[in-house]
């Protein structure tokens, strides 16, 4: 993880080069930031579903966590659901729903109590070595998207 001193030093060289405010250096850096981490997600993404649906559940945990991010996106943000609704939802991707919630709560990308489910209310503090196998696009985008921005 780049350290704050890192990238002030990086947005200052930006400002350098580019003439622009430090504000605006900083604002391009972390568009430039999302569109990469998006354009990753998408890419691990599309040659893993067709249709809508999960061709086939990756191995590698980094890939796992991008279907999974996708596969949270079918569910409203704050809202509850029971269980059998998000067993619905979980069928419409995959055969193995229960397999997706299991690794939906693992994730926390979804909560679970009294066999009601809803998305996390934040994104999930990560440790190093989970932030290793969790693809870009988390940070960059999962708190906005459960928080409803």
């Amino acid at each position: 993880m780049t350290r704050d001193s890192d990238f002030k030093r990086v947005v200052r060289t930006r400002m350098a080069e580019t003439g622009e405010t430090y504000t605006a250096a900083r604002s391009a850096l972390e568009r430039e930031a999302y569109d990469a981490a998006r354009a990753e997600q998408e890419r691990l993404v599309a040659r893993l579903f067709s249709d809508g649906r999960i061709e086939r559940v990756p191995a590698k945990r980094k890939v796992r966590a991008a279907v999974l991010l996708e596969v949270v996106t079918r569910f409203e943000p704050g809202r509850v659901y029971p269980e059998k609704e998000v067993n619905e939802v979980l069928t419409g991707v995959h055969e193995d729903f229960a397999y997706l919630r299991r690794e939906l709560v693992n994730y926390h990308y979804l909560e679970r109590e009294d066999g009601r489910y809803r998305t996390a209310p934040h994104a999930p503090t990560r440790s190093d070595l989970e932030r290793q196998e969790i693809p870009a696009w988390e940070a960059h985008w999962l708190e906005g998207f459960l928080t409803g921005r």
